[in-house]
């Protein structure tokens, strides 16, 4: 990607501290911007507090974001920090459209005065809401109908306008479920089925198991928010643009729990309690990755069995971080 100077935020997160990993495996000096240390922080689950300059902050306090932005002293800025937690946004829908939205216009208005050359903001996959047609593709229409979902979906529009009508090249990701190790939000599926089945214990779902989802294995995120930064910085192509990514097909809840206990070292059979799906939730999600690979050049290189290998392996190697 031939950047010497980026800055991440929500980098003690799980993405973002993948992605700042990632790009210090290039030579890019890291800049992580996040607000007080976790409890449990991805720089230090990997490894790297040393190795990055953390920056205290709050997105919704714009004076310090152009401080630390507006200089121009950044090549690349990758905008991960968020309410992320849909309960949690439910609970707080005030402080989610404060952090997730005005947080947002703030990061993109000191990228305009640094002069940053690629910035990459993370919006979801649930920014498009509930969809007859499937898989998602990019010219679908955004029709949120929660907090989380509005607030991705205003970030979203916000962000490519940027482009439009300033200049700033950026581009928006709407990537499916991440997974991987270092995911500490054990209310997730993946996380959650892995320890289980780590612990011997029988993985309780909320479901039939019929939900389908997209599943994008976190190596591979990481991956295509560099190659998205390059192409912002090669030209017009990715600027201004929407990019799906996900791991290639989608699949069942029962088909992804299932490999994990067969993949898991004890002999456990999960427990699949209700009918359908949660309420609340949408049914079926996945996205179509044609673009990001025709305009971007990339494409996952991890299938679910692998990557599932490798998240089951991490949790095996940190047992004093799951959950009692």
């Amino acid at each position: 990607m031939s950047v010497e100077r980026a800055l991440v935020t929500g980098g003690h997160g799980f993405a973002g501290a993948w992605l700042s990993k990632t790009l210090l495996g290039e030579g890019t000096a890291v800049t992580v911007l996040d607000r007080q240390d976790p409890p449990v922080s991805g720089l230090a689950l990997h490894g790297i507090e040393s190795d990055v300059n953390v920056v205290n902050g709050d997105l919704r306090d714009g004076e310090l974001l152009s401080k630390e932005i507006g200089g121009g002293d950044y090549d690349a800025v990758f905008h991960l920090a968020a309410v992320t937690i849909v309960g949690e946004a439910i609970g707080a829908p005030v402080t989610t459209f404060e952090v997730n939205v005005q947080g947002t216009w703030n990061l993109l208005e000191a990228c305009r005065e640094g002069g940053v050359g690629a910035v990459v903001v993370a919006s979801s996959d649930k920014a498009y809401g509930a969809h007859d047609e499937l898989p998602y593709r990019e010219d679908f229409a955004l029709q949120p109908s929660h907090p989380y979902e509005a607030s991705k979906a205003a970030a979203d529009v916000i962000s490519r306008s940027y482009w439009r009508a300033y200049g700033v090249p950026v581009a928006v990701t709407r990537f499916a479920n991440l997974y991987g190790g270092g995911d500490m939000n054990f209310s997730r599926l993946i996380p959650e089925t892995a320890t289980a089945v780590l612990d011997g214990r029988p993985p309780v779902i909320r479901s039939d198991g019929s939900p389908i989802r997209d599943f994008l294995y976190i190596e591979d995120c990481a991956a295509a928010y560099l190659a998205i930064a390059g192409s912002l910085r090669e030209g017009d192509a990715a600027r201004g643009e929407a990019f799906n990514a996900g791991g290639g097909r989608p699949f069942s809840v029962r088909e992804v729990v299932e490999l994990i206990c067969e993949l898991g070292p004890t002999d456990v059979e999960p427990d699949f309690q209700g009918e359908g799906n949660p309420e609340g939730e949408i049914d079926k999600q996945y996205v179509d990755p044609a673009k990001i690979e025709e305009v971007v050049g990339w494409k996952p290189q991890i299938d679910l069995r692998e990557g599932l290998r490798r998240t089951i392996e991490w949790y095996g190697a940190h047992s004093e971080l799951r959950p009692s």
